[in-house]
C-alpha cells in the first residue's frame, strides 16, 4: 500500500461517515418531519401516538443511558425533544403507576428480570450519573409499581469504593 493509499482510505471512512445515523437528536431537529427525523437518527426504538401526535423513542448509549423522546405535532414535525432519563422524571414515579405511566415517562427499560414466584418484575435503567448505580422500579404482579429507586448495578458490586454507602 503506497503512502497516499494509507492517507485516502482513514479520509474516505470519515467522509461517508457521515451518512450514518447521528447518536441523538439537536435543536436544528425541531422542525424537521418524522420521515427526516428517523432519516437522521435511525428507526426509533418504539413509537408512541399521542392526542397531539407522537413520541419518538430513541434508546442509546452504552447500557442505554440516555433515551431521548422527540415530540411530533399532528403535522408529524417535531415541537420538541428532551433526553428522559435523569432524576426529574425519576421522582414522577411513585407507587401504584402503571407499566404504561413509566413508559410514557422514561421510555422502555431493557434490561427487566422477574421476580421469583411470579411476585412481578423489575426495570433496571441506566443513566448519567458519576456513581455506580442504576435507577431500578419493581412492579407488582398486576404490573403497577411497588417501589422505585437506585441500586447498584452488577458490574459494580464489587468496587471497593462502593464501601462508602
Amino acid at each position: 500500500m503506497t503512502h497516499a493509499q494509507r492517507f485516502l482510505i482513514p479520509v474516505l471512512v470519515l467522509l461517508t461517515a457521515g451518512g450514518c445515523a447521528s447518536y441523538g437528536p439537536s435543536d436544528e431537529s425541531i422542525g424537521l418531519d418524522r420521515d427526516r427525523i428517523i432519516e437522521k437518527l435511525g428507526p426509533p426504538t418504539h413509537e408512541r401516538i399521542t392526542e397531539s401526535g407522537a413520541v419518538l423513542e430513541y434508546a442509546r448509549g452504552p447500557y442505554g443511558r440516555h433515551t431521548y423522546f422527540l415530540i411530533l405535532n399532528s403535522a408529524s414535525r417535531v415541537d420538541r425533544w428532551e433526553q428522559v432519563l435523569h432524576e426529574r422524571n425519576f421522582n414522577k414515579i411513585l407507587p401504584g403507576a402503571t407499566k404504561d405511566q413509566v413508559r410514557s415517562l422514561i421510555g422502555q427499560s431493557f434490561e427487566i428480570l422477574p421476580l421469583a414466584r411470579g411476585r412481578g418484575e423489575v426495570w433496571s435503567y441506566r443513566y448519567e450519573t458519576p456513581l455506580c448505580v442504576w435507577f431500578q422500579i419493581e412492579f407488582d404482579q398486576q404490573g403497577l409499581v411497588r417501589s422505585a429507586g437506585d441500586g447498584i448495578p452488577p458490574e459494580c458490586l464489587n468496587r471497593r469504593w462502593l464501601m462508602v454507602f
